[in-house]
């Protein structure tokens, strides 16, 4: 991510933030290779918000993301979530990840938690 957004514009969290207790983090494999993770970050009792969507450049169009993404939805809902938040990139790069959010029921929303408004930023919001 550090290709596409300016040091003032990234959210992704690195290692250290990831072992935060409110974050549970996911990873996918294939055989011994990984190809792909994600994360989910309680906010609230009701609420999350996705972090450190990634797919492997070499598995890419795999339906990888997409099965990361359903877990973490099923996880959310578990957890009793009414609310999954999401901050991607408003450049061209971030497109294909904007449309597998749409796919699934997400919707543009305003900055949420301690977000700002960002032009290089997007939110989403889906109510679960």
């Amino acid at each position: 991510m550090r290709l596409y957004s300016p040091p003032e514009s990234k959210h992704a969290l690195d290692l250290e933030a990831l072992r935060k207790p409110e974050i549970t983090f996911w990873s996918a494999w294939e055989g011994n290779e990984l190809v792909g993770c994600g994360a989910l970050q309680q906010l609230d009792s009701r609420h999350g918000e996705i972090k450190s969507m990634r797919t492997s450049s070499t598995h890419l169009r795999k339906g990888v993301a997409k099965r990361v993404l359903q877990h973490i939805i099923e996880e959310a809902k578990g957890r009793g979530y009414r609310r999954l938040n999401l901050e991607t990139g408003s450049m061209d790069a971030f497109e294909p990840a904007r449309k597998l959010y749409e796919s699934f029921g997400f919707q543009y929303c305003k900055p949420f938690s301690d977000y700002s408004e960002d032009p290089n930023s997007v939110f989403m919001t889906k109510e679960l």
